[in-house]
């Protein structure tokens, strides 16, 4: 990790840029990459930068952001996640968008996903401008959680070999965790005098153990939680990558020691899957399911928790979520990986990866030791605040910008 370096801000901003924001996703939804995307949005409109978001036709619109929007497919009007051969048509479309936006002028492409490099870079090239790739995880990787890709199959090698050509485009990469640095300059034979590492961070004054001095108690019984229940909160996608049926395993197991615990369930898709499978493993009337929650309410329904569970398997994505459990003060449970305990550091209490067992026994000892699992949540919330600042990534940020920028001229 010694080859990657964080620019220290210049001490004065020679102007205000420009930033084509490519997502090539139904932005904005309330999780993962998108929450990434609106916060990073939101700090360089803070700072006086212009952002332009482009983006599929569909997704919810966020106030205060500029938004451009593909057509749509007649054939795949109701797209939101995962990987899909759809996509190619999605990314055409936006390939075609991010051409008729040249009247603004970008001083900075700055793209997403690889998908967005593989859109923005014939536009970096013809208008001049610097492409910065926001590096959230291995394309191929992610394809194959998603059982999208078949690692032994005759498709995944030419998707790696793509995979490898996109990420040497950029002038500039930004990852989400150093465990992805080091895969990009280890696998990939990436120059790590071009990678960044800047973490997934928290808007600790939204993020706040505040919430729980008020509603708790009534929002608690709307979801028919009984009063006298230890909660547990996941909040996510539902997905087999994101370990939702090794979480619905693990709490088989903890309800089965300590029938006061209680399991809630936040987010989409596949609800009624995982609600009919926590119904074959005799969960009932001890997980709700909430479905989607909206970014803005997050922290209200994080405040109903005891703990928090981060049972996600994929090991090159990020994990934002920990990050908004973290500012909760919430004492966090989590498979034992790299980028688990980038976030977490010493105060995580982890299972091993993949482990059903380990994980319904790192949940009970954060349900039964009360006192440390209180000060595990306490040193997590300082931990957050003091090193997971949009306000600090958004200074890296524009540092990458000018840099390039500088080496271009």
């Amino acid at each position: 990790m010694n080859g990657y370096k964080v620019p220290a801000p210049s001490g004065q901003r020679g102007k205000n840029y420009n930033v084509l924001m490519v997502a090539p996703t139904s932005f904005f939804a309330s999780y993962g990459c998108h929450v990434r995307i609106l916060e990073e949005a939101r700090i360089l409109q803070k700072m006086g930068h212009r952002v332009t978001i482009v983006t599929y036709h569909n997704g919810q619109d966020v106030p205060g952001l500029h938004i451009e929007r593909t057509i749509s497919i007649p054939w795949r009007r109701n797209y939101e996640v995962g990987s899909s051969r759809h996509k190619i048509a999605f990314d055409v479309l936006l390939m075609i968008k991010c051409g008729t936006l040249t009247r603004l002028k970008p001083d900075i492409i700055h793209a997403h996903l690889h998908e967005g490099v593989f859109v923005s870079y014939p536009w970096s090239l013809l208008w001049g401008v610097p492409l910065i790739f926001d590096f959230q995880g291995s394309m191929t990787a992610e394809m194959v959680d998603h059982h999208f890709l078949n690692p032994k199959g005759p498709f995944y090698r030419p998707a790696r070999w793509l995979e490898g050509v996109l990420n040497r485009l950029p002038q500039a990469i930004i990852t989400s965790t150093h465990h992805a640095a080091a895969l990009l300059a280890d696998d990939f034979a990436v120059d790590p005098s071009r990678i960044t590492p800047i973490p997934d961070c928290v808007v600790a004054d939204e993020f706040t153990p505040a919430w729980r001095e008020s509603g708790r108690a009534e929002l608690k019984a709307s979801l028919g939680i009984p009063a006298d229940r230890q909660v547990v909160v996941y909040l996510g996608l539902l997905a087999a990558y994101q370990g939702t049926d090794l979480l619905l395993q693990a709490a088989q197991q903890v309800v089965a020691t300590r029938p006061d615990v209680h399991f809630l369930v936040m987010g989409y898709p596949s609800v009624e899957q995982y609600r009919l499978q926590a119904q074959a493993l005799g969960l009932n009337g001890h997980v709700t399911f909430t479905g989607r929650i909206p970014y803005e309410d997050a922290p209200r329904y994080l405040s109903l928790g005891d703990v928090a569970v981060a049972p996600k398997i994929s090991a090159t994505e990020g994990a934002g979520k920990l990050l908004n459990y973290m500012a909760m003060a919430l004492p966090t449970v989590a498979f034992d990986n790299a980028v688990s305990r980038e976030y977490l550091g010493a105060d995580g209490i982890y299972a091993p990866q993949g482990d059903v067992a380990g994980l319904a026994r790192a949940l009970l000892l954060a349900l039964e030791d009360r006192p440390d699992a209180a000060r595990r949540g306490e040193a997590l919330r300082c931990r957050a605040v003091e090193r997971f600042s949009w306000d600090w990534a958004g200074r890296q940020i524009v540092s990458i910008y000018e840099r390039v920028l500088a080496q271009r001229r």
